[in-house]
């Protein structure tokens, strides 16, 4: 029988498979789907288009309100990189890609987030291998960090 080895890391924290995120900048609270198989986090967004400013890149997007009743909340943010990713199902896919703080429970760090259209997932946001970094995900639990 092999010895399991060491962790390289001290974990900050210990997450379920699904946590309540805040992201501050924006105004939002989401539960978001922790994803060690995907490497960089999404977040639901419509409506996306990138324009200039000041000669800037930026993006301009708008999340669904939380109910029918809730307008949909319009956004716009330095654009931080466009990269290719490959979804759940084998597509590839150009996305924009912001920056922004997030808070999960005690822990708050900025996280990079692609733009995409989750309307047919059951949570608005993933959280990635990148943004999972130092936390352990225990798959049998949920909202460790408080309850939705």
């Amino acid at each position: 029988m092999t010895m399991m080895k060491e962790l390289p890391y001290t974990p900050k924290a210990v997450i379920g498979r699904r946590e309540m995120v805040e992201l501050p900048e924006m105004q939002l609270v989401l539960c978001a789907k922790a994803d060690t198989g995907a490497r960089t986090s999404a977040l639901h967004a419509e409506n996306i288009e990138q324009f200039e400013e000041q000669g800037q890149p930026w993006v301009s997007f708008t999340l669904p309100g939380n109910d029918s009743d809730s307008p949909p909340k319009a956004f716009r943010m330095p654009l931080h990189d466009r990269r290719r990713v490959r979804s759940s199902n084998g597509q590839q896919e150009w996305r924009y890609v912001i920056r922004t703080p997030m808070r999960l429970g005690s822990l708050a760090y900025p996280i990079e987030l692609t733009l995409t259209d989750r309307s047919n997932m059951h949570h608005p946001m993933l959280l990635g291998r990148r943004a999972l970094r130092r936390l352990l995900v225990a798959p049998g639990a949920a909202f460790l960090h408080g309850n939705p």
